[in-house]
């Protein structure tokens, strides 16, 4: 299966427009976990991912601290080369190893930098990490320009590719793009959570910047069965939980909002998560998104979306039904293009 590809901004990588993300098989017993997974089963999964043409997986050192790069690896290690996609990774998140409920601190000193970048390469079992990126804006105090100075150094070095950030904003974007151009950024972005589109992609649009954004479907609320009801289900230790836009009214309005897409996913005959993911590949600057999945079958119920072209009376729906339901926050609706 042949999926559409965008270039990573300037950093020479063509990427699908759809990638998969690995958060949730990091398994349970974090602080930021999704309760119990079966690592058989999200091998299975990625399988599934490349054979449908995705050629890049999205993990990081914290998720299920250190665990999910090690599940990535060992999918890697039964592929020829050739058949290896292109894996992203991220560090700046410091865990307790005594205490893994607790929030990691977001550290992003040099030498914690190398040793997280030394230690995910071994997990993963690869000799360069295609496109590294700090996790999250660091609150040790250490300025912005030593921890991307470090980052410059690993590409120098041969251990990374490219270079990126996740969840900064344009101010700290600009101090790293004055020492070395950023390769790409990873935003939250979704239906729900918009406030990406008010500086952030024109801003790496303007600067050739990739941008990934995870949570498209804003952590399972924006798929087709998806019920507050399920809720009550979910493990103990899974994050949404105490999630924001999982306490109400937020999740009722996020799931008013799903059931507006019902009729668009009927008309092109999609699935509703096909329509969240491609909504956000709509809008100038973003380069892919970052979509999850447990199972082979969830892959299935969003692949749709690397494909789906919507209309302008779709995205036009979208936003009324944005206002209606006065779900989330940012701008409701792509702007028109210039042509």
């Amino acid at each position: 299966m042949s999926l559409p590809t965008r270039p990573l901004g300037s950093s020479g990588f063509h990427i699908t427009n759809v990638g998969f993300g690995s958060w949730a098989i990091g398994g349970g017993g974090w602080a930021f976990g999704w309760g119990p997974q079966d690592d058989a089963e999200s091998i299975a999964t990625m399988r599934h991912c490349l054979e449908l043409g995705i050629n890049w997986i999205d993990t990081a050192a914290v998720y299920g601290l250190g665990h999910s790069e090690e599940v990535v690896g060992r999918l890697l290690r039964k592929l020829p080369a050739s058949e290896r996609p292109l894996v992203f990774t991220k560090c700046g998140l410091t865990w307790d190893v005594n205490n893994p409920m607790q929030q990691a601190k977001r550290i992003l000193k040099p030498e914690t930098i190398r040793r997280e970048c030394e230690a995910s390469l071994r997990r993963l079992g690869v000799e360069r990490i295609d496109l590294y990126q700090f996790h999250w804006p660091d609150e040790s105090g250490t300025p912005v320009e030593e921890s991307w100075a470090a980052m410059v150094k690993l590409i120098e070095e041969g251990k990374v590719r490219a270079a990126g950030v996740s969840n900064f904003n344009v101010q700290l974007l600009e101090r790293c793009e004055a020492i070395r151009h950023v390769d790409s950024l990873q935003p939250l972005f979704s239906m729900v959570s918009r406030r990406a589109a008010e500086q952030l992609l024109t801003w790496c649009k303007d600067h050739n910047t990739g941008v990934i954004c995870y949570s498209p479907m804003q952590s399972g609320i924006l798929t087709d069965g998806f019920t507050a009801a399920r809720m009550s289900k979910m493990a103990a230790d899974d994050w949404r939980r105490r999630g924001p836009e999982f306490q109400e009214p937020n999740l009722s309005r996020g799931l008013a909002l799903r059931d507006a897409l019902r009729p668009i996913a009927a008309r092109h005959a999609v699935s509703v998560s096909s329509v969240a993911v491609a909504w956000t590949l709509c809008w100038p600057g973003l380069t892919g998104a970052i979509v999850g999945a447990r199972t082979p079958l969830q892959v299935d119920g969003w692949i749709q979306a690397a494909t789906l072209q919507l209309t302008p009376d779709d995205l036009a729906e979208i936003a009324v039904a944005i206002a209606r339901t006065q779900a989330g926050s940012g701008p409701a609706e792509p702007p028109k293009s210039s042509s």
